[in-house]
């Protein structure tokens, strides 16, 4: 049995907790938060035997074989580097960190201690993602030409504002998916040489980006445009262009669910493809799927689709580098 010491009290957390309490191999041992009332809620929700208020003495517990840390963004390296040094193993909610010093500095914990490491990007574990690459690795679509990805939901008075707005709440989605695709359909070094240009929006009362849009030209030619927002709706768009077809997710690439997801695939001359993708959970379920199966092979990072610490840091490099972009 899988032991999971939880860090945070929120609703992703509490995500995280429901996937965990339908695994056979896991169990929550112990949370940690900071506010009683919500700890003590959390902790009766979940059946955590055990209540924290600080990290240290949760990472203390020598009866938690694994953590997840469910803060907001802006700390997780904090946490990661604590948790490296008591060499417990890691999934640690997305984005990765809001700045690449601290993105090293976590970089630099993980791999001297050695623990599993793996950044929460919960979509990429669903069969949803595995058939894409299966369908890029075909060759169905044909060269790479660009990519376009588009995704808004109305979150920003709910979500911590140090966690820095739209980019590293939402645009991390996209980056994400972008960075999968470049990977799977050109190479896994093409992603690194790229030319970026962005433009933002500030929110006032947060000071923080609220609309960002994003262009990037790869030295081979593919083109890329993403777009974010966590200021209004809840909508979502991501295609992959090739050179004799074009692939669109119908439902949300960043939220597949138990059961049916769906990709398009028009080809030019108009024929329309419809691909199923069947599941028996959903993303966090499979994220912890994979959890639990690298930690039972002695693992310390997991295989693509999921993200490894090397795709993890070029993701968040692009996250900087957009948000500079749009506050120059």
């Amino acid at each position: 049995m899988l032991r999971w010491g939880i860090l945070g009290t929120s609703f992703i957390s509490d995500t995280m907790a429901a996937a965990i309490a339908k695994s056979p191999v896991s169990r929550i041992e112990a949370v940690m938060g900071r506010d009683a009332a919500r700890l003590a809620a959390f902790a009766a929700r979940h059946g955590a035997a055990r209540t924290y208020r600080d990290i240290a003495a949760l990472l203390e517990d020598a009866d938690v074989d694994a953590v997840y840390i469910g803060l907001p963004n802006h700390i997780h390296h904090e946490a990661v580097i604590a948790a490296a040094k008591a060499g417990k193993p890691v999934l640690c909610e997305k984005s990765l960190t809001t700045g690449m010093g601290d993105a090293q500095a976590l970089a630099s914990a993980v791999e001297e201690s050695g623990i599993f490491f793996m950044e929460g990007l919960m979509y990429l574990h669903h069969p949803l993602i595995a058939r894409l690459g299966s369908v890029l690795a075909s060759g169905r679509l044909g060269p790479l030409r660009a990519v376009t990805g588009f995704y808004a939901a109305d979150i920003w008075r709910v979500a911590n504002p140090g966690g820095r707005g739209t980019l590293y709440n939402l645009g991390c989605y996209p980056v994400s998916l972008l960075h999968f695709v470049v990977q799977a359909a050109c190479g896994p070094q093409d992603f690194a040489f790229r030319h970026l240009t962005g433009l933002g929006n500030i929110q006032p009362e947060t000071g923080n980006l609220v609309d960002a849009a994003l262009a990037v030209r790869f030295s081979n030619g593919v083109l890329a445009s993403l777009q974010c927002s966590d200021g209004y709706g809840l909508s979502h768009d991501f295609a992959v262009h090739g050179e004799r077809a074009t692939l669109r997710f119908r439902t949300n690439p960043w939220l597949p669910a138990a059961g049916r997801s769906v990709l398009d695939i028009r080809d030019h001359d108009g024929t329309i493809e419809e691909i199923v993708v069947e599941a028996d959970g959903d993303a966090f379920d499979y994220q912890l799927r994979t959890v639990e199966s690298c930690l039972a092979a002695g693992l310390t990072q997991p295989s693509r689709p999921a993200p490894r610490l090397s795709d993890s840091l070029e993701i968040l490099w692009t996250l900087a580098e957009w948000e500079r972009l749009c506050l120059m």
